[in-house]
């Protein structure tokens, strides 16, 4: 049943985020330059305030009670070609705040090559290289060179090298610093230490895609694993599957009200035993040395990944679970690892239907699902 959206007022993360959910902005601050945004940080951390810089919203879940502190929207857009030729490729800026399926649609018109598996996700080019977004094969460490960041613990700009990001599964330096104290002993959140600014791709040129990665997407294009396809068709195909689970936003659509996948697929040691018919896929290396396009280099034999969505439905939580029928929090009707706004849901509701999935899926697995949004003022 679709509800009409409840208006809130525009100073709260329910109209900032894609779950739309979430209480009070107590500042909020629109930085349309770099100097803007860094300033503001800066200024804030001086403050001792704490700071959460949002770009999309689309991978953020805010307590009812709002966030004490100052939030920095990074209100800009932009691309800027620094080098494009047969032999060396594209060598491609974008600053943090620009949208990410926008640099993808420009990526495949232009026949940057490694982008185009991780067409409709949502949210901003900043938030990429943290997470080290991936979906259908492709993960975007495959083709960042560098990524310029302000250093909220030196008060400085830097540039982070490839191989100084230490990209992995869904995780790179960038995201662990908001867990990791640094020489004095700080620690950052829910904001990490590193603050993007901008982000440098190194995607080589072509009108054909990657080797196609994910069976799924290769099924769906008629053709083989590992194969390549026209870069139009394999955009065209992924976001087809997306909306096909509801991870296309769409303002009508409750099922696409939510945070995409909510919790990531488990990683664990080679010799765990899985379930029965647990799905097991493997690890590319962690620790790429070069760009090397849409792979991140060999297997990693030492560890294996499952999925969150099939434990999550063995464990007995169908599509459309509600902990009652007069909940406002919903698993999608289309797709297990999204959890939705119904319409009026708030984040206490979201926390209690993550905590049931979790909870249930532990007590029949013993495995622990981790929540891949950055949670804010709430916890499982």
């Amino acid at each position: 049943m679709t509800e009409t959206p409840v208006p809130h007022d525009p100073h709260t993360f329910a109209d900032l985020t894609t779950l739309r959910v979430g209480g009070p902005v107590r500042q909020l601050v629109r930085a349309t330059t770099e100097a803007e945004l860094v300033d503001a940080v800066r200024t804030a951390d001086a403050a001792g305030d704490p700071v959460l810089v949002l770009g999309g919203g689309s991978n953020l879940l805010v307590a009812d009670e709002g966030f004490d502190g100052v939030v920095v929207q990074d209100a800009r857009t932009g691309v800027r070609v620094d080098a494009q030729d047969a032999c060396g490729g594209a060598s491609i800026s974008v600053v943090a705040g620009h949208s990410w399926d926008d640099l993808v649609a420009e990526a495949v018109t232009n026949g940057w090559v490694g982008l185009e598996a991780l067409s409709g996700i949502p949210g901003t080019v900043g938030a990429s290289p943290v997470q080290n977004v991936g979906a259908y094969g492709q993960e975007v460490a495959g083709v960042i060179s560098s990524v310029r960041v302000y250093d909220r613990a030196e008060a400085r700009t830097r540039l982070l090298a490839l191989t100084e990001l230490g990209f992995g599964y869904r995780t790179s330096v960038l995201k662990r610093s908001t867990h990791v104290a640094d020489d004095e002993g700080r620690t950052w959140r829910p904001t990490p230490r590193y603050v993007v600014l901008e982000v440098a791709f190194q995607p080589r040129l072509g009108s054909l895609s990657a080797p196609v990665g994910y069976a799924e997407l290769a099924r769906t294009l008629g053709v083989d694993l590992g194969a390549r396809a026209p870069m139009t068709e394999v955009r065209a195909a992924v976001l087809a599957l997306r909306a096909g689970k509801g991870m296309v936003l769409d303002a009508s659509d409750p099922d696409t009200w939510s945070a995409g996948s909510f919790f990531t697929n488990p990683v664990v040691p080679a010799g765990t035993a899985l379930p029965d018919g647990a799905p097991r896929y493997p690890v590319r290396g962690v620790v790429p040395e070069t760009t090397t396009g849409p792979s991140l280099g060999a297997v990693d034999a030492s560890v294996v990944k499952t999925s969150a969505a099939w434990l999550i439905e063995q464990a007995g939580f169908g599509r459309g679970y509600a902990i009652d029928p007069a909940a406002r929090a919903a698993l999608s009707s289309k797709h297990t690892l999204a959890l939705t706004n119904r319409g009026g849901a708030r984040a206490s509701d979201v926390v209690a239907l993550a905590r049931a999935v979790r909870d249930g899926v532990r007590e029949r697995f013993g495995l622990t699902l981790v929540p891949e949004p950055v949670l804010v003022g709430v916890e499982l």
